[in-house]
């Protein structure tokens, strides 16, 4: 006869069986419980495995949506929010940027989430003007003058209820480090005195500053040593990026050193010191996964501005001493031009030096042009140096990705159009071939709108020359293979403006959410348990309600079994005794 077996380990051990042809009416609920039990159970697990699959397979989705959402215009009626305001004081001109970020999210080893304010039209909030900062030099009283325009934009776009605790930082670039130290000062105290005066921002003597260039530089994963804890093994976690960037008087690279560094040499040693800065973005400075050991230089003049004007000092000085020595009248007219081989060919340029016009032509010859950068780099013998023979910390090329931005983008896309990927063989190409261009077909291109819409015929003039100094500050100057192909060269990065003032505000707010933290301590744990045990758990604390209950159930149902077959054996008992009295 076939029999149903069912075991359980509980407090008190049991076990039961049911035979299909005897059986309680008890026994069957008992029996349809279990199966109901494991049903649930069964669909329980079911639905918590749809739960979670779409969260593994909708990562993407989730990544688009969050792009969406960083285009959509900042609501500013958020109370919630809180704001930022940086000025960049770059040489060539000044630029604010305002940035938002919603409370902190309670865990101390997350970041702030900052992002670009967007203004109504979805548009980011940023002003530029010009000439740079630098210029005034002479007159610093005018410093906050020249600032007004981007304070006052700032001010219209920040909630005015917010005025007071938004910081506002101003940091100046290059422009101002080739000025004095006394001017620098004055040009400072202009803006400590007179812009609290005007407006409300939270800002202080330490909020404005000529920054260094350690500060102006901002799936994969690597392990990285922290060397400020030897004895910790290496921190694995997402591979950074690194960034080049080429304005009109330096360039800058800055890239994250995951290795630890060794030296040729006590003086190689002493000038990395300089060279390799480490920081901490997390709140709490105890803890080193936020911990960056960074490689950051700026290298003054060997922007492509003043590359062009170091050029050309150079071969008016040397001509005009050739010209002396031997008579000649080479570039004195329009009929006896230097003949320049980084112009593209047949385009005419002048030289205004020491009241002299000196006239140049080009030649077109890019591979001549790059020849003639060469010393400009100034590039010393040593191992691991770069530009103006600086030390430059090793780079692991075979695991790494860069960003070039400013004239890296603007001279791959502007004329050639190649931003975005970078293939250093077909760039060389395409600058070869713009190089051996005439002017006039050049010009006809332009006319016919067939370049950016950002190219102007002075871009058009320089393109020869500035994809030299770009190919050659890439490849000579920073080492970079030939054919290296991790480096974008970009203006945006998932449709944002990378800029280093992000990285700035970034490192600047770094200490805010240790307050918000110590304040919400408490709550901040207790709902984090609940929000574990009872939101994200749920199902499971379901299912062990419903099997505790079933377990009582059937412990419940075995006693009075039990108690049953005590009465029926008692039974048996007394009519065995009756049947014994009898007659």
């Amino acid at each position: 006869m076939a029999r149903v077996w069912f075991s359980c380990l509980f407090p008190a051990s049991w076990h039961f069986s049911l035979s299909p042809l005897n059986t309680t009416a008890r026994q069957k609920v008992a029996f349809a419980g279990v199966l109901f039990t494991f049903c649930l159970l069964f669909f329980l697990i079911f639905m918590e495995y749809r739960h979670w699959r779409p969260a593994f397979r909708d990562k993407e989705l989730e990544k688009y949506m969050s792009r969406i959402e960083d285009m959509e215009a900042t609501d500013t009626n958020d109370e919630e929010l809180n704001y930022g305001v940086v000025i960049d004081c770059g040489s060539s001109g000044s630029r604010v940027f305002v940035y938002f970020w919603p409370q902190h999210n309670g865990n101390p080893h997350d970041l702030l989430d900052i992002k670009q304010m967007k203004d109504k039209n979805r548009k980011p909030v940023v002003k530029k003007i010009k000439p740079g900062i630098s210029t005034l030099a002479s007159s610093p009283e005018k410093a906050t003058d020249y600032l007004h325009p981007l304070l006052r934009f700032a001010a219209g776009h920040v909630p005015v209820v917010k005025h007071k605790e938004t910081p506002l930082y101003i940091l100046c670039t290059a422009g101002m480090r080739l000025l004095p130290e006394r001017q620098q000062s004055a040009i400072l105290e202009d803006l400590y005195t007179d812009v609290p005066v005007e407006f409300d921002f939270l800002f202080s003597e330490s909020h404005a500053e000529v920054i260094s260039g350690k500060q102006e530089d901002d799936d994969a994963r690597v392990a990285v040593t922290v060397s400020s804890n030897p004895n910790q093994g290496p921190v694995i976690r997402k591979r950074t990026v690194g960034i080049l960037d080429m304005g009109g008087a330096s360039v800058q690279i800055a890239y994250e050193a995951t290795n630890p560094v060794t030296y040729v040499s006590p003086k190689q040693e002493e000038a990395a010191k300089g060279l390799l800065a480490e920081f901490n973005l997390g709140c709490d400075l105890h803890h080193t996964e936020h911990m960056y050991r960074v490689y950051v230089t700026t290298f003054l003049g060997f922007g492509g501005n003043y590359a062009r004007q170091r050029y050309e000092d150079l071969i008016f000085n040397n001509t005009t001493n050739t010209n002396r020595l031997l008579g000649h009248r080479m570039g004195m007219s329009a009929e006896s031009p230097y003949l320049d081989p980084c112009l593209s060919v047949e385009t005419t340029d002048t030289i205004q030096k020491d009241e002299q016009t000196f006239f140049l032509k080009g030649t077109g010859n890019f591979d001549e042009c790059c020849k003639q950068m060469k010393p400009f780099l100034s590039k010393g013998n040593e191992a691991n140096s770069s530009l103006n023979g600086v030390y430059q910390s090793p780079i692991d090329f075979y695991n790494s990705e860069f960003y070039g931005f400013s004239e890296f983008y603007y001279c791959t896309e502007d004329v050639l159009r190649m931003g975005g990927q970078y293939d250093g063989v077909k760039y060389k190409k395409a600058a070869q071939e713009y190089c051996a261009t005439k002017w006039m077909k050049l010009k006809e291109r332009f006319d016919l709108n067939l370049f950016s819409s950002h190219a102007d015929l002075h871009r058009l003039k320089y393109q020869c020359f500035k994809s030299a100094w770009v190919h050659e500050v890439l490849h000579s100057g920073f080492n970079f293979p030939a054919d290296y192909s991790n480096l974008k060269t970009a203006q945006l990065v998932y449709d944002k403006e990378v800029q280093w003032t992000l990285g700035a505000i970034l490192y600047k707010t770094r200490f805010l959410p240790l307050r918000d933290l110590q304040r919400e301590s408490g709550k901040a744990n207790h709902s984090s348990w609940l929000r574990i045990s009872f939101v994200y758990n749920h199902y499971l604390f379901f299912a062990c309600f419903f099997v505790v209950l079933l377990a009582i159930v059937l412990y419940i149902l075995r006693l009075r079994r039990i108690h049953r077959r005590a009465q029926w054996e008692l039974l048996w008992l007394e009519e065995g005794e009756l049947s014994t009295e009898g007659p």
